[in-house]
């Protein structure tokens, strides 16, 4: 085989240091599209992306050419330097050390689209950590408690 073809869904799902409510407009939408610009120029288009006042949604297609880490790292760095620079009540913002990433199948790719563009209902019935569970119950993700949450 001559040609090397890919396809990678990811769903990927970090939170603020301490899932502090932090993340407001008119910043919200200037951070999704800042992640955006990051999984674009690292060649992993971009899907959706959304969230919440604590975490944050990117739906993208992971690269041939870049491990998983290594985009992470890439997004929460520069974007927390970033965020930093937009307001003074911002200059203490930090994203939280782990991450969640879980790969999607094709056929799934709507019902991800519409479920981060709900996030702000969503949200008013299910705090984060609620959420964060049930995406670890649904990708049989074995976790322990005392960790998740640093």
């Amino acid at each position: 085989m001559g040609q090397s073809l890919v396809k990678n869904y990811l769903h990927i799902v970090f939170s603020t240091k301490l899932r502090a409510p932090i993340i407001h407009p008119p910043y919200n939408i200037e951070l999704y599209s800042y992640l955006g610009g990051i999984c674009n120029n690292l060649e992993s288009q971009v899907v959706k992306i959304g969230g919440y006042s604590d975490h944050v949604h990117i739906f993208c297609m992971l690269s041939k050419k870049i491990a998983l880490t290594k985009l992470i790292e890439e997004l929460k760095s520069h974007s927390s330097k970033w965020m930093k620079t937009r307001d003074q009540s911002l200059k203490n913002f930090y994203w939280q050390d782990g991450y969640g990433a879980f790969s999607v199948n094709p056929t799934e790719v709507d019902t991800v689209i519409a479920y981060i563009d709900n996030q702000q209902e969503h949200h008013s019935k299910k705090t984060f950590q609620q959420e964060y569970r049930a995406f670890l119950k649904k990708y049989k993700v074995e976790y322990d408690e005392r960790y998740v949450w640093d």
